[in-house]
C-alpha cells in the first residue's frame, strides 16, 4: 500500500517546531544510531540558533542539526555549517558533524554540498511526512554521508556543575552504587581522590580541583569507567584477557572506555586496578 504524502511545508498546523518536538522525543528516528539530545534552540552568539544539538552517548560525537521544511537552499547550507563551525570552536574535545535536514535536496544543492565533504562532515537526510488518519509519520533517509576527518585532542571543557540526586534521576540507583565500588579501586591509586558531579559526566576532584584520569559515565543498567590513555596492544590484550567490554576507543580523548554492568570478577578488578595505575602516570605526565 503507498502511503499518502504530505506537504510540511503547506501544512495549516504542523510546522517546524513540531518536527522538533519528533525528534526531540525519539532522536533515533534520524537513524544516526541510539543519540540522545543536548540542547534544543541553542543559542549561537551573532548567528541564530541550532535547532538541536545531538549526540552519541558512547563515542561522544555531536551532531549540529539544522531543520528546513520545503526545499533545502544556499542561507540554510550557509546556518548548518556556521553553526557547526561555531560548535566545534568552542568544545573541541567532541567530535562534531553537521546535519541538514529538509522535505526536498534537490540535485544541484546536493552537489553544492558534496564539495564541502571530505572538509566538513556533512550529512544531509531528506524528510518525508506522510498521513496516515489522523496521525503522521516523518521518515528520514540519508542521501549524503559525511567522511570522517581528523581529529585533535584538547583538554575537557568546564562542566556545567550537578550532584548525586541529579545522576539518580537519569541512571539508577543500582549503577551509583557500582561507581561507588570502583571508587575503591581508583582510591588504591589516588587516596585522595572524590567524585565530583558533572551533568554529563562523574569526574574525579582532589581539592575542589578536577582531576579526571578516570571518568564515569552511569547509565541505567550499565556504568561506563574511561581511561585517559594512549591505545596500546598491551592495554588491549590486559582489557581482552579480563574479559571486559569495550566501546569505542575515543581519539579525540584519548580514553578507554569499558562498560561494567554485572559484578566484578577478581580478575576484572585487578586489570581495572591496572588501568588506573598507567591512567593517573600518564595523567601527570600530560599536566
Amino acid at each position: 500500500m503507498k502511503l499518502p504524502k504530505i506537504s510540511l511545508k503547506r501544512h495549516p498546523t504542523l510546522n517546524e517546531t513540531w518536527v522538533q518536538d519528533e525528534i526531540a522525543q525519539d532522536p533515533s528516528i534520524l537513524e544516526l544510531g541510539d543519540l540522545v539530545l543536548r540542547d534544543r534552540e541553542r543559542r549561537q552568539e551573532g548567528a541564530g540558533r541550532l535547532d538541536l544539538l545531538l549526540q552519541d552517548p558512547e563515542t561522544l560525537k555531536r551532531y549540529e542539526v539544522e531543520i528546513q521544511l520545503g526545499t533545502v537552499d544556499e542561507s540554510h547550507i550557509i546556518r548548518t555549517i556556521e553553526y557547526w563551525d561555531n560548535e566545534r570552536k568552542k568544545y573541541p574535545q567532541y567530535e562534531h558533524v553537521a546535519v541538514i535536514v529538509a522535505e526536498e535536496i534537490t540535485s544541484r544543492f546536493l552537489n553544492v554540498i558534496s564539495l564541502f565533504n571530505g572538509r566538513i562532515p556533512l550529512i544531509a537526510l531528506k524528510m518525508t511526512a506522510y498521513q496516515i488518519g489522523n496521525d503522521v509519520y516523518l521518515t528520514f533517509v540519508k542521501v549524503l554521508d559525511e567522511v570522517t576527518l581528523g581529529l585533535v585532542e584538547d583538554d575537557e571543557p568546564i562542566e556545567e556543575p550537578a550532584d548525586k540526586q541529579s545522576w539518580l534521576v537519569k541512571s539508577s540507583e543500582r549503577s551509583l552504587r557500582t561507581v561507588d565500588q570502583l571508587m575503591t579501586i581508583v582510591t588504591q591509586v589516588e587516596p585522595n581522590a572524590t567524585l565530583k558531579y558533572n551533568k554529563h559526566y562523574i569526574g574525579l576532584s582532589i581539592g575542589g580541583s578536577a582531576l579526571n584520569f578516570i571518568i564515569f559515565e552511569p547509565r541505567r543498567s550499565s556504568v561506563t569507567m574511561s581511561f585517559k590513555l594512549a591505545k596500546m596492544p598491551e592495554y588491549d590484550q590486559l582489557i581482552e584477557e579480563a574479559g571486559l567490554e569495550t566501546l569505542e576507543y575515543s581519539p579525540r580523548w584519548r580514553r578507554y572506555r569499558i562498560r561494567i554492568g554485572a559484578d566484578v570478577t577478581e580478575q576484572q578488578a585487578a586489570c581495572l586496578l591496572e588501568l588506573s595505575k598507567r591512567s593517573r602516570e600518564s595523567y601527570g605526565r600530560q599536566e
